[in-house]
């Protein structure tokens, strides 16, 4: 068995903790809602169990990211993180679509006569200190891991930022809930039977555009948009000074990303005939200046005029 590097050492700890805490949380909201006849608790705790799901499987996708490129996966495993954090943006994505039809239900149901299962308060009390603490333990993890391991690991990211917004979620929803405790009779009486349901979609609204942006970012790395354009000016300066001394034209530069690791191809007009050997020193040197500012990133030198504005054959 392959002995696991630092990194991979740093990000398996980090994910172990949140699937713990993920499922810690995800069961004390299903019995808090069960408890409390509340619907955002409910819909807190699914997000916790989701979470949990993520952690799982991203502790396998991180564990394969590092892996090198073999005769199956002649690009290496890059890729895995970019559809995991496609997929997982994804499935919130319908988490939220879930929670706001339930909520709407609820509304038109209310609407129609039917009552409404009175709050119980007290649970909701505990629940939300609890978590609220473990959220913030589980951000401070991951966003140190992500620190740690040199800010490369797009699922240490993730985990981080879903436990920043689990915790929002938490506090938005014990606000709301507090309001409409305090106020149910008085100008939140006539609200305050389907308050949970609308405090529900209020936090969905809140939410869905991160993970929808979360989901698209994904989605540009899996198609092969180019990277940013703060990556590429990055990329430009750390080969400068090789290129320079190499006797030729910089036609042009595309850098892409998949996951953690980044493509670097340099379509190079030498100004005099190289042999093969000089081309791959050039290489092995560009790699080397391209890594100082991106980590794992691959270099590959195209001997080219014209670069990608090929001419026609005539």
């Amino acid at each position: 068995m392959t002995e696991l590097t630092g990194t991979q050492k740093t990000e398996a700890r980090s994910l172990n903790l949140s699937m713990a805490g993920n499922l810690f949380m995800g069961a004390a909201g299903v019995l808090a809602a069960y408890l409390s006849n509340s619907q955002a608790i409910l819909v807190d705790g699914l997000f916790s169990l989701v979470g949990f799901t993520a952690a799982l499987l991203g502790k396998h996708v991180a564990r394969n990211a590092n892996r090198e490129a073999d005769k199956f996966r002649p690009y290496g495993y890059a890729g895995d993180e970019a559809i995991f954090t496609t997929f997982r943006s994804l499935s919130l994505l319908g988490l939220v679509v879930f929670a706001i039809a339930n909520a709407v239900m609820a509304i038109v149901e209310h609407a129609r006569g039917m009552p409404m299962p009175a709050l119980v308060f007290e649970p909701m009390a505990v629940y939300f200190v609890v978590v609220g603490l473990t959220c913030g333990l589980l951000w401070l993890v991951h966003r140190r891991a992500w620190v740690k391991t040199g800010r490369r690991s797009d699922v240490l990211r993730l985990e981080a930022g879903a436990a920043a917004f689990d915790g929002l979620l938490t506090m938005g929803a014990a606000a709301g809930l507090l309001l409409i405790h305090y106020f149910r009779d008085g100008f939140l009486a006539p609200v305050a039977p389907v308050g949970d349901s609308i405090i529900v979609m209020i936090l969905c609204a809140g939410v869905v555009s991160h993970y929808f942006r979360d989901f698209l970012a994904g989605l540009a790395e899996l198609a092969g948009v180019t990277a940013t354009p703060e990556n590429i000016a990055a990329a430009r300066r750390a080969m400068r000074e090789t290129l320079k001394s190499a006797q030729g034209e910089l036609v042009d530069v595309s850098v892409t990303k998949l996951g953690r690791a980044f493509t670097v191809v340099v379509y190079f007009n030498p100004a005099t005939a190289i042999t093969a050997a000089e081309a791959d020193l050039l290489t092995t040197r560009l790699m080397a200046d391209v890594g100082t500012v991106l980590p794992a990133a691959e270099v590959y030198v195209m001997i080219s005029e014209h670069g990608r504005d090929f001419y026609p054959v005539p």
